[in-house]
C-alpha cells in the first residue's frame, strides 16, 4: 500500500517536469504496470519510438516511469532510455529530408528551364525591339535632315519669292515707263513724218503754181 501511494505521488509530482527521450537502439523492450520485472507487461516498445520520461526529479532504481505518445503509462527500464536520437529515426528523417530536397532540387531544375526559356524570348525579343529601335532612330535622323534641308529651302523659297515679287513689280514699272516712252517717241516720229509730207506738198504745191505762171507768160 505504501509503495502504491508513493508511486501516485510520484506520478503527480513529476508529470509537470516530463522529458523527452527515445527507446534506444535495441530490437523491443518491455512495458509494464510497475517498476519490477515481476509486474505486468502491458506492451511492448519498438526501437526508436518517443516516449516521455515523467519520473525525472526522483528515479526509482533502475527504472523509469513513462508515457507513450498514445497517452498510456508505464515502467521500462532505465537503461533502454537514450537522449540521443535513434540512429535508424534520425536515418529516417535524413531519407524523408533528402527526399523533400531532392524534390526541391527537380522543381528547381524544371523552374530554371523555364526561366531560360523565357530569358532567350526576352532576349530575342529584345534584340528586335533594339533592331526596331535602330531603324527608328536612323529615320528620325533623316527625317530630321531632310526637314532641315526642307526649312531651308522653304526659307529660300520665300526670299526668292520676295525678290522675285520686287523684280516683277519694277519691270511691270520699267515696262510701263518704256510703253509710255515709245508711245511719245511713235508719236514724235508720227509728227515729223506728217510735217515731211506737209512740207513736200506745199513745196510741190508752190512749184506748180510757179509752172503755170510761167506757162501763162
Amino acid at each position: 500500500m505504501k509503495s502504491f501511494i508513493i508511486f501516485f505521488i510520484v506520478l503527480f509530482s513529476t508529470a509537470v517536469y516530463a522529458e523527452t527521450m527515445y527507446i534506444a537502439d535495441t530490437i523491443k523492450i518491455t512495458f509494464r504496470t510497475g517498476p519490477g520485472i515481476d509486474r505486468k507487461i502491458v506492451a511492448m516498445i519498438k526501437s526508436g519510438e518517443r516516449v516521455e520520461v515523467l519520473n525525472t526529479e526522483e528515479p526509482v532504481e533502475e527504472w523509469s516511469l513513462i508515457r507513450l505518445t498514445n497517452g498510456k503509462e508505464g515502467w521500462v527500464l532505465s537503461r533502454f532510455l537514450t537522449s540521443k536520437e535513434p540512429d535508424e529515426l534520425a536515418l529516417i528523417k535524413l531519407k524523408k529530408k533528402h527526399n523533400v530536397l531532392k524534390n526541391q532540387a527537380i522543381s528547381l531544375i524544371e523552374e530554371n528551364k523555364v526561366y531560360k526559356k523565357e530569358n532567350k524570348e526576352m532576349n530575342s525579343e529584345l534584340k528586335k525591339n533594339k533592331e526596331i529601335s535602330n531603324k527608328i532612330k536612323s529615320s528620325y535622323e533623316t527625317l530630321k535632315k531632310e526637314s532641315a534641308e526642307f526649312l531651308e529651302l522653304k526659307s529660300n523659297y520665300k526670299k526668292t519669292s520676295s525678290k522675285l515679287a520686287e523684280l516683277t513689280k519694277k519691270a511691270g514699272k520699267l515696262e510701263e515707263e518704256l510703253t509710255k516712252l515709245l508711245l511719245h517717241q511713235n508719236i514724235k516720229w508720227f509728227l515729223s513724218g506728217a510735217g515731211v509730207l506737209l512740207f513736200g506738198f506745199i513745196i510741190g504745191f508752190s512749184a506748180k503754181r510757179q509752172r503755170r505762171r510761167s506757162s501763162l507768160l
